[in-house]
């Protein structure tokens, strides 16, 4: 028998009860969905994270108190001194320290609560941020402690809408700011929404707030990330006594991060996070492959008058086999493509929604993805569709006749 002619034999197996067949097909539908979509997203949002890291640049080095990542943990360890005396180190071209103060912010009856973030105008150079109209902070405001502050696009726009903020006077928890800049839309770096910060001179963030500890300090390497990071991390052991020899970090009250190191550690968690969601897609297309051994069981069983019919007209075991093996991978292979379909649609619609929170977020089609998705679909309908077309093939045509 022709190959083409049980391929069409197979096909019309499948078009007779259409609404079975979709029914079947849903569980390979789901799992190679979620698993283009799973691939896509983690391969879009890795990408996302190297753009980030090269615009903004990968020589940047935070340095925070433990207690940002350890809960309970100091969070006043870093005072001005050690940013002073980090600012001095060869390996560092510039730093500039910063201190968050939480306080909301109010233009007549608009309210927002953004991070106010007090610090040198070198900042902005530090985190690429560029001025749309008006000035940045400069050294006058910070050795007058002026009450000043530059906004960020966003919260410009909360806050004033179409109107330009530049001379207007804002309020800042009790006190009154004037609004000198409103920087431009830069979207996020590395999760941190750049648009929505208020910037005010580091002296007057002292003021208003009365803290005396940093919240953290930011810097630019001036050589290897590495070679800074270990300079940094002698100085401040030194300074505040704190003995290391076996360079443990869980001993210091203080962390070095670069941005390398923070693309490293999302990737790892988007990878972790892309494998496990692909494992539960697996045991979706696990339970499809379950349902359509039922399925083709149900279909052998009803079908028992045509295999012996067939077989009494000359056909082979092995035609029977092909016919009902080309069946279930054709199941299986039809829920593969819609699923792909599915899967990069949604793909490409939760991109569109996180690139009006994130700003430059592209959807990337992983096609290894799609080849994987497919390669695993029609392995699924080898798999269980072997056992029942099997079982058709080793029917006896005189039994089957007989049944009823």
């Amino acid at each position: 028998m022709l190959f083409s002619d049980t391929l069409s034999t197979a096909l019309k197996g499948i078009t007779v009860n259409k609404r079975r067949a979709a029914l079947t097909m849903l569980g390979i539908i789901i799992g190679v969905a979620s698993v283009v979509l799973m691939v896509s997203l983690g391969t879009s949002f890795q990408n996302y994270i190297i753009v980030q890291v090269e615009s903004f640049g990968s020589n940047t080095i935070d340095v925070f108190p433990k207690g940002f990542e350890k809960f309970g943990g100091n969070l006043d360890s870093l005072i001005f001194d050690d940013y002073r005396a980090v600012s001095q180190l060869s390996t560092v071209q510039s730093a500039v320290p910063v201190i968050i103060v939480g306080k909301s912010v109010h233009y007549g009856k608009e309210e927002v609560s953004p991070m106010v973030m007090g610090s040198y105008g070198q900042l902005f150079a530090n985190y690429g941020l560029k001025l749309d109209h008006g000035r940045l902070l400069d050294r006058s405001d910070e050795d007058g402690a002026k009450s000043v502050a530059v906004l960020a696009y966003q919260t410009a726009q909360d806050l004033f809408g179409n109107r330009d903020p530049v001379g207007k006077k804002i309020t800042i928890g009790d006190f009154s700011f004037t609004v000198v800049g409103v920087l431009r839309s830069v979207g996020s770096f590395l999760l941190q929404n750049l648009d929505k910060p208020v910037f005010i001179p580091y002296s007057t963030a002292r003021a208003v707030s009365g803290q005396k500890h940093l919240t953290y300090m930011t810097l630019k390497a001036a050589t290897d990330t590495d070679l800074t990071k270990q300079d940094i991390t002698m100085l401040l052991r030194q300074r505040h006594r704190i003995d290391n020899l076996e360079n443990d970090p869980d001993k210091d009250d203080f962390i070095a991060r670069s941005a390398e190191q923070i693309t490293q550690i999302i990737n790892s968690v988007t990878l972790g996070l892309t494998i496990f969601l692909s494992l539960v897609a697996a045991i979706s297309l696990l339970v499809g492959g379950i349902g359509i051994m039922n399925i083709m069981l149900v279909s052998v069983t009803e079908r028992t008058r045509e295999i012996g019919l067939r077989k009494a007209v000359g056909a082979r075991q092995s035609d029977i086999l092909l016919q009902f093996l080309l069946e279930a991978v054709s199941l299986t292979l039809t829920g593969g493509a819609i699923g792909t379909v599915t899967g990069v649609f949604f793909g490409w619609l939760l991109s569109a929604i996180a690139a009006r929170f994130l700003g430059e977020f592209q959807f990337v089609l992983s096609f290894s993805a799609i080849f994987l998705a497919l390669f695993m679909a029609i392995v699924t309908g080898l798999i269980f569709g072997i056992y029942p077309a099997k079982r058709a093939a080793a029917l006896s045509p005189m039994e089957a006749l007989r049944h009823e």
